[in-house]
């Protein structure tokens, strides 16, 4: 008894230790069951009905409507963790009336550190923003992504299967946005009348809910759950059930325009002293107008449309490039449809349309079949002619073009599809495309894809392209004197897209016949194979978040058998937990031949760096050197190049975006310049609220290749100074925007080139050869 209670006193002694522990042990686990690991939500379904009450589109979620809305909650982080709990809450809302469909998003948040700017639509990219992504015929081949920044300012974007997102797209639709004492809260109103989903009573859609979260890492949060190592990206998302008795897009879209404007140019490109000639005032009216069938079905045209942009492409390095350079689609009219006429091969390049007369389109979307028909008269029509080294060009006049698109769903996000174009010039001569495409997704990471393309080529006749030159053996000449001949192209690629291991294997191949004039095919005469692989090491503690080192190599042959250049490209990319920094650096060696001249051993170093340190200041920079070929001369040249992209935000209200390209090359052997080219862009934006904004454009182009100048020395090529040496752009612009397509524009345009680039020794005699003021206005009305 003695033992047992001198033991009983020594664990009184050390109880509050054992209570202590005891009771620490109990609250964890008490916790662990009242709040079990977190688990993103997979494929989930969220249910609504009908709005109860009006919804007025500002920011404030005080109608009874929300209180009865479908609720969308637990949200995942999607990256860069993967499917990790996020450090703040997000809710969606989701609900709907007869004509709109209503989206709603309370993220919480400290509203001191909120990310948002005041721009115009499309132009924030690095805020603090909620999406909504809908598919709604549920096949995983395109998509809706429409996304608010806590401004209430829009970005709307297609995502497709072939091409991912294109920024162009633009739709009708109505948000707001409210920063409140908890974070911000945004609203959304999609009319149905812009959206285009499968006819019958009741509706079943694939949509997911996001959220962006730029800090130190750029973090994305989503409703649904995501399996990195499944490829289909639609085919993850989750589905809203309970939407009935709508329709889709049914009725008339009437949007009129009216253009004036006033050009003046020198009168004398070889005079620098001779002045500015100023032309008559000139107006110009069109009209578009587009008609929805039935909800599966829409047609569109356009009269006397006005397609110049409002804002210049800014210029490319292209001062060592022997092809046409590619620049991004901007012109409303193609944007309807886009993702349907897109192939692997760009069998149609829209802006291959350069001036329409008339223009019309028609769509169709059933459940696994997508049809689309183009129609155009162009007064502006280009000419490509590819060689096996280089692509030429002409205008020639009027043309009349024909899209014919269908693509098929196979089911498992496969799809197939086929392609006819054609174009007929009026003075002579015609190109036809016939392809067929497919894509199939083999297994959840793995997927093939494949195109071919035959070309039926008569040549217009009587235009000089290049005297003497030849192609196919000798068979045909590069000038348009009337030769017919046909031609293919052929495409096949695997891809594997998982979480660490990616590849893609691709063998493509153009022949010396193949020609396109609806398309982009600058070269042909070519076979290509190339491998590309990376691997994801990711960590999830510490500074370094991602490693990937990749490895590139690919080769290209003509069909002779020659060889024309391969490469290996090993490189390495590391993203950091700090600043949102990413760098990497690469090494390329390799080979090419150009002009029948052999140039061994090649090589280039690069390395990048991007980082954004704050919401008022992020900065882009890539270096290189290279012992690379100067296409024009032919000689081996010591090169270098820098690029430098600064973002600017003072207030939320003003971005300046001055950025910086620079290349240059000197003879390996001499040391004399072999090319040099810079280029110095500054873009200000200035938006005044959410209708009215300024905005001002000032480039500088200066460039020298030696071969061209000596031509224009010797009085060959005398107005090189409109291709080369300095060219200054100043461009200002206000714009009042209603939406998307319900805008004003009042701007200038002013172009100076330097009359003394062909001379050495020279100081720069700069002198204005183009300007223009113009005014644009348009307006939608919807019936």
């Amino acid at each position: 008894m003695s033992l047992s209670v001198s033991g009983n006193r020594r664990l009184m002694v050390l109880s509050p230790v054992f209570q202590t522990l005891l009771l620490t042990i109990s609250l964890s686990a008490a916790l662990s069951l009242a709040a079990p690991p977190f688990e993103p939500n997979i494929q989930p379904t969220v249910s609504t009905s009908v709005a109860v009450g009006k919804i007025h589109i500002d920011g404030h979620l005080d109608e009874l409507a929300w209180q009865q809305a479908g609720r969308a909650r637990q949200f995942a982080e999607r990256y860069p963790d993967d499917g990790t709990q996020p450090p703040v809450e997000t809710e969606a809302l989701i609900t709907y009336d007869q004509d709109h469909l209503f989206v709603a998003f309370i993220c919480h948040d400290d509203p001191e550190l909120i990310r948002a700017t005041l721009c115009q639509r499309d132009q924030f990219f690095n805020d603090d923003a909620v999406g909504l992504l809908l598919d709604t015929f549920g096949e995983g081949q395109w998509a809706y992504e429409l996304f608010v920044n806590p401004y209430g300012i829009q970005k709307d974007l297609m995502w497709t299967y072939v091409q991912g997102e294109d920024r162009g797209f633009d739709m009708i639709w109505h948000s707001a946005a409210q920063i409140t004492d908890i974070g911000y809260t945004v609203e959304m109103a999609i009319p149905f009348a812009s959206m285009r989903f499968p006819a019958g009573d009741v509706q079943s859609w694939r949509l997911d809910f996001q959220r962006e979260h730029p800090r130190q890492s750029a973090r994305e949060y989503a409703w649904s759950g995501y399996d990195r190592n499944d490829q289909c990206y639609p085919c993850q998302w989750g589905r809203v059930e309970g939407i009935t008795g709508v329709q889709a897009g049914k009725g008339l879209e009437i949007l009129p325009s009216l253009i004036g404007y006033q050009t003046g140019r020198i009168r004398d490109s070889l005079d620098a002293d001779s002045g500015l000639e100023n032309e008559d005032i000139e107006g110009r009216a069109s009209v578009g107008m587009k008609y929805s069938l039935t909800s599966d079905v829409t047609v569109e045209g356009t009269y006397n449309p006005d397609f110049s942009q409002i804002e210049a492409d800014a210029d490319q390095i292209d001062v060592n490039t022997t092809i046409l350079q590619r620049y991004p689609e901007r012109r409303p009219f193609f944007q309807e449809g886009n993702d349907l006429f897109r192939t692997y091969f760009n069998s149609f390049y829209t802006r291959m349309v350069v001036d329409p007369l008339v223009a019309t389109k028609g769509t169709a979307r059933w459940t696994k079949t997508s049809v689309a028909y183009m129609y155009a008269r162009d007064e502006a029509s280009p000419y490509i002619v590819p060689t096996e080294e280089r692509s030429y060009t002409r205008s020639l006049g009027n043309s009349d073009v024909h899209v014919l698109r269908a693509l098929h769903s196979l089911g498992n996000n496969s799809q197939a599809g086929v392609m006819a174009t054609g174009r007929n010039y009026e003075d002579g001569g015609q190109g036809t495309i016939l392809s067929a495409d497919a894509n199939f997704r083999l297994t959840s990471t793995l997927s093939w894809l494949g195109q071919f393309v035959f070309s039926d080529t008569e040549e217009p006749e009587g235009v000089d392209i290049r005297s003497g030159e030849t192609f196919a053996e000798g068979r045909h000449t590069v000038d348009l004197d009337g030769e017919t001949y046909t031609g293919n192209a052929f495409i096949t690629e695997l891809r594997r897209s998982a979480e660490h291991w990616n590849f893609t294997l691709d063998y493509n191949q153009v022949d010396p016949t193949y020609r396109t004039q609806t398309g982009y095919d600058p070269w042909n005469d070519q076979r290509n194979a190339f491998i590309w692989s990376n691997y994801h090491f990711t960590f999830d503690e510490g500074l370094v978040q991602r490693i990937t080192p990749g490895l590139w190599v690919n080769g290209r042959w003509n069909y002779n058998g020659d060889r024309k250049w391969q490469h290996v490209n090993p490189s390495v990319n590391v993203q950091l937990r700090w600043a949102q920094t990413n760098f990497g650096i690469g090494y390329t060696s390799g080979s090419e031949t150009w002009s029948g001249v052999a140039f061994d051993n090649l090589w280039r170093w690069n390395g990048y760096w991007n980082s954004r340190p704050s919401d008022r200041f992020g900065y882009y920079l890539e270096m290189a050197v290279a012992e690379n070929p100067a296409l024009f001369s032919i000689a081996r040249g010591d090169e270098k190049r820098v690029s430098l992209a600064l973002d600017i935000k003072p207030v939320d209200n003003l971005i300046i975006e001055p950025n910086l390209d620079f290349i240059q090359s000197k003879d390996n052997s001499t040391g004399e310049l072999l090319f040099e080219q810079t280029i110095a862009r500054m873009r200000l934006r200035w938006q005044l609220n959410k209708e009215l904004s300024l905005r001002l454009v000032v480039q500088h182009n200066s460039s020298e290749n030696p071969p061209f100048r000596d031509e224009a020395v010797a009085g060959n090529f005398p107005d090189y100074h409109m291709f080369f040496g300095g060219k200054w752009e100043v461009d200002p612009l206000l714009t009042y925007r209603v939406n998307s397509f319900s805008v004003f524009y009042l701007g200038s345009t002013h172009d100076y080139r330097d009359f003394n680039a062909a001379a050495t020794g020279t100081s720069n005699l700069y002198r204005q050869t183009a300007r223009q003021y113009f005014m644009k206005v348009q307006y939608l009305f919807q019936i």
